[in-house]
């Protein structure tokens, strides 16, 4: 079984101080691999990668990446530690063309930004191609592997991934998904929230489901796809060790 990259053992966490919308959640994404976190609406799916990109403070456990502990982290850390963080929403600046967009993901890279440029150009041809227009006039899909190309200019061990294919086509949507799927045969690890169940799951290695704020049940992917228990958790006529 591949290392741990991530783990995150029995955190509680939230907004506000002592109103916990986490608590005691606990998820492990792996060396080459795609950890899935999916949930019903309000489950704390987007919290917890927010809480691991230390956007919202945590009250309780631990975050260890690469064996070292994390929690608390400043955003403005992660790209140090090997680690990126792709939003779900304002993830581009709009209003710069798509070159200078990399160009202030690469800022840090030194005399290695354009090495890194080409090679990023070379797995998004289509940006490439498109290097001079601005990123607002891009489709949904282009615009996602432009958020996708600049957090891999940090050249990250981790991404932490708040659900890439929201407001995309069926076909967009399965392309990104796709695309993150490739990224682990180069030694990328992903941490993926998604509420496209069903694509998402034939895709990656492990999922978690959380509802209430709680780890519900986990498994392999796989095997998860097709469990009674993982419709009656979104249904709400289940609910594995809540409190």
């Amino acid at each position: 079984m591949p290392e741990a990259v991530l783990t995150v053992t029995g955190v509680t966490a939230g907004y506000v101080p002592d109103l916990p919308i986490l608590r005691d959640v606990s998820v492990t994404v792996r060396a080459g691999q795609i950890a899935l976190v999916i949930g019903p609406n309000g489950a704390g799916k987007s919290t917890l990668i927010k809480a691991i990109a230390g956007l919202i403070p945590i009250s309780a456990g631990r975050i260890a990446f690469g064996g070292a502990e994390i929690a608390g982290i400043r955003p403005d850390q992660l790209a140090a530690h090997g680690i990126a963080y792709v939003p779900q929403t304002d993830n581009i600046f709009r209003s710069l063309t798509i070159r200078q967009n990399l160009d202030l993901a690469l800022r840090r890279a030194g005399g290695d930004a354009p090495a890194r440029l080409a090679r990023l150009f070379d797995q998004f041809p289509a940006l490439a191609d498109k290097h001079r227009e601005r990123a607002g006039t891009l489709s949904g899909g282009q615009r996602q592997f432009l958020a996708v190309a600049m957090a891999l200019a940090s050249a990250p061990r981790l991404i932490l991934m708040d659900e890439p294919s929201a407001g995309l086509s069926p076909k967009a949507a399965q392309e990104v998904l796709e695309h993150a799927r490739m990224l682990t045969t180069q030694g990328v690890s992903i941490l993926l929230v998604e509420q496209n169940v069903n694509q998402s799951m034939r895709l990656a290695n492990h999922c978690y489901i959380l509802a209430e704020g709680r780890n519900q049940i986990d498994g392999p992917a796989q095997d998860l796809l097709h469990d009674p228990v993982v419709g009656e958790i979104y249904l709400g006529g289940r609910r594995v060790g809540a409190a």
